[in-house]
């Protein structure tokens, strides 16, 4: 039923906020009309929504369009010039606006798939047609690629090629196939064949001209076969800071060890123990558990998370505070560490390091038998870490194998941490938390800084046990800020965008799976088909697909809470040495519960948004970064291996070829389609598969497949690999379902019921 607006038209209108939210959160553009049959206005209602909306623009609170339809100042035109950023986590590309002047974060753009994008890299641009999936998410489709200018002036990073005239570097980006040219004038003594370069571009002249991309040595980072370079072309290809400015180190060199000054809380007489990995140097999270002696909470536990305060060391708008947030977080590759605080603090002052007396900002926690929190305190305190132990001590200290470390603290600070955490294990699975498999490979370096195997990373319930503490001091964070309306930078991680939650659903439909809508839709629901599927023997496809359509975690001041988690308010609080946004955290608890210096200032809590953005932005870098470091190692420890046969499976189809995962190391590569077996492939984007136009023959996403390695290039990070057939079972790792050879009556039936007037015409591809 419409309201009445006979006696004013304006009284009840919906507020601002909502029409604006409205148009926010639409996924394609709107005009009056569409407002006014959402919010059901009409008659005199709507002229006083014509005035609302003029009044609106006006105030700069949403724009209208040549189109007359509406838009908010965050969002993105239809059609715009975006910048690609990279891959994802799941192979897609992805951009960002080529100019972006709103008040939130950065939009996220993935760009559709097109034969085209296989000539993309990072910094190109591209006029695009623009749909909205979500929130702050938008599809692209090309229309036009824009050149790059080679003198745009941003360095690049190669390997020089020297000749009697100069020489010509090869840039160390597989995804740049340019060659770049080295006048004799700029080239020095200390230059050999094979270095590693930073190069920049120098004006085209008549003698060097703009064909051969002339450009100018700014930098020799090292030479050919220094198998350390691999760390160091991501390090200068992504642009992350290695050295620190004078002025930062002559400002944490003038730091000491805390005291009790400032009401710091003693809790020194606490064995509080740090857990972390074989090899890390920083140690900033501590733990401690015992049963709540509380009558009226049996089964209860008091737990403690302290973390490092570096919030005390690095005050905002210091030369340490602006270094910090330029970095914006420590990026870790398999041999190095680029920090993102100097090593006096992340390895000294703010490392929880045993028996020394160390600042810390505590959280102590109360949970009931079921792990709800009953209450919490945050404070700052002086503690000293009980003991250094290692994943896999612990791990062996609860299984009965004992250490001279562990032994003295089985009974009353290791026992009590297994206990704890089988409780928050409990409730992790009953509230529904997200259990995608997220494997990770771990290079193992020698002393000389190569590769010499790639391993899985164990999953230990030592692992989960601080990872569960962490989550929990996390979400009571959140909840602190949010009581005291305190400014916060809250880790999001939004619901699936509904578009791909139905092209999700679809695929699994065809497959025998039934996923909600996306109204409906719960990490639980998620876990349901991972389960049953595993079980079905069909883990490897529905996994992909369901990893594939969440959403990217981010940083906001704006909470929408944590699909993943299954948690409605979380936040980092637990590693500002290494994470920003947990340094944020910390000030912003400091000034809420007037802990002393160090607090959030006025100035930040105004520029959240932009925190949020910057430091979102430099995460995706750093993991960008670890991802090309991985690749370059891994493709030079299958150097040697090149010839040799593996079995993997398909990781991704496109209209270029397949990527197969190894099943042995992990290793991505390239199966380009030009080197599939004879046939003419079609793109079926929808079931994600390539289908042989002549032969019915599949290669769909998740299938197994066994390939020959044909290159591996730790230069430029790059494995491209051949479909073997006709091999005989004995000759691979093991004995796969041969699904590469799926043809014949069943293959041509699947392609007639997907698509059977949709094959292209033309050549056979050979």
């Amino acid at each position: 039923m419409s309201k009445d607006y006979s006696d004013d038209p304006f009284q009840d209108l919906p507020d601002d906020q909502l029409i604006i939210d409205y148009i926010r959160n639409a996924t394609s553009r709107i005009d009056k009309r569409d407002i006014a049959n959402a919010f059901d206005i009409k008659g005199q209602g709507r002229t006083a929504l014509r005035q609302k909306l003029r009044s609106l623009v006006e105030d700069g609170a949403i724009i209208q369009n040549p189109d007359r339809t509406y838009t908010t100042p965050d969002s993105l035109p239809e059609t715009a010039i975006i910048e690609v950023t990279g891959l994802d986590g799941d192979g897609e590309l992805r951009a960002k606006p080529a100019k972006w002047d709103g008040k939130g974060p950065v939009p996220i753009i993935t760009i559709l798939a097109h034969k085209k994008n296989a000539l993309l890299k990072n910094g190109d641009r591209l006029t695009a047609r623009l749909k909205r999936i979500d929130k702050n998410s938008y599809e692209a489709r090309p229309l036009k690629t824009h050149d790059r200018d080679v003198n745009d002036g941003q360095p690049i990073v190669g390997f020089l090629k020297t000749y009697k005239d100069g020489g010509y570097v090869t840039p160390a980006d597989k995804k740049n196939r340019e060659e770049y040219f080295v006048p004799s004038e700029f080239m020095t003594e200390d230059l050999m064949d094979g270095d590693l370069v930073l190069i920049e571009p120098v004006a085209a002249t008549a003698r060097y001209p703009r064909s051969k991309n002339p450009v100018r040595v700014i930098e020799r980072l090292g030479d050919k076969d220094d198998p350390r370079l691999i760390s160091l072309i991501a390090i200068h290809s992504f642009g992350i800071p290695t050295t620190f400015p004078r002025e930062v180190m002559s400002e944490a060199a003038k730091f000491s060890e805390p005291d009790l000054s400032e009401g710091r809380e003693d809790i020194r007489h606490i064995p509080l123990v740090t857990i972390d990995g074989a090899d890390a140097r920083d140690f900033d999270d501590a733990v401690f558990a015992e049963p709540d002696t509380d009558k009226k909470n049996q089964g209860g536990w008091r737990l403690i998370v302290a973390i490092a305060d570096v919030s005390y060391y690095v005050r905002p708008g210091q030369p340490l505070d602006r270094e910090a947030f330029k970095r914006g977080n420590s990026t870790y590759f398999a041999d190095r560490v680029v920090p993102m605080l100097p090593e006096r603090l992340s390895n000294d002052l703010c490392s929880l390091r045993p028996k020394v007396n160390r600042a810390c900002l505590f959280v102590e926690m109360v949970i009931d038998a079921s792990a709800h929190i009953v209450s919490y305190r945050f404070a700052r305190g002086l503690m000293r870490s009980a003991a250094r132990l290692t994943y896999e001590q612990v791990e062996a200290a609860r299984g009965g194998q004992l250490d001279d470390t562990t032994a003295p603290l089985v009974e009353k600070v290791i026992a009590p941490l297994y206990e704890a955490y089988r409780i928050l294990k409990r409730a992790r699975e009953e509230r529904g938390a997200l259990e995608l498999d997220l494997p990770e490979r771990k290079a193992i370096i020698d002393n000389t800084g190569r590769i010499t195997d790639i391993k899985p990373r164990q999953r230990l319930d030592s692992h989960q046990l601080i990872e569960e503490f962490m989550i929990l001091a996390n979400v009571a964070a959140a909840m602190e800020l949010e009581r005291k309306n305190a400014g916060c930078l809250y880790r999001i991680h939004d619901q699936p965008a509904s578009e791909r939650v139905d092209a999700t659903r679809d695929f699994l439909k065809e497959v025998g799976y039934t996923l909600p809508k996306s109204s409906d839709l719960h990490p639980k629901s998620i876990n349901h088909i991972l389960k049953k599927s595993s079980e079905a023997g069909e883990a490897q496809l529905v996994h992909t697909m369901l990893l594939r359509m969440q959403s990217q975690a981010v940083y906001s001041p704006d909470n929408v809470g944590h699909f993943g988690l299954a948690l409605e308010k979380y936040a980092h609080f637990t590693s500002p040495i290494r994470r920003y946004a947990d340094l944020i955290v910390h000030r912003s608890l400091v000034k809420s519960l007037n802990l002393g210096t160090g607090a959030l200032s006025s100035d930040e809590e105004q520029s959240l948004h932009d925190i949020a953005e910057h430091i979102s932005t430099t995460e995706r870098r750093s993991m960008l970064a670890e991802r090309d470091v991985m690749d370059r190692f891994t493709a030079q420890y299958l150097e040697e291996r090149v010839g040799q046969i593996f079995q993997g499976h398909i990781a991704s189809v496109t209209r270029f070829g397949l990527f197969v995962q190894l099943d042995e190391t992990g290793a991505d590569g390239l199966v380009p389609i030009r080197s599939l077996p004879r046939d003419f492939y079609v793109v079926d984007e929808k079931r994600h598969r390539l289908v042989g136009r002549d032969s019915g023959r599949i290669f769909a996403l998740a299938d197994p497949i066994i390939v020959r390695l044909l290159e591996a290039d730790a230069k430029r990070g790059s494995t491209v690999f051949e479909v073997v057939e006709g091999v005989d079972e004995t000759d691979t790792p093991s004995r796969p379902r041969h699904a590469h050879h799926r043809q014949g009556d069943r293959g041509r039936r699947d392609d007639r019921r997907s698509n059977g007037k949709g094959f292209k015409k033309g050549k056979k591809r050979r």
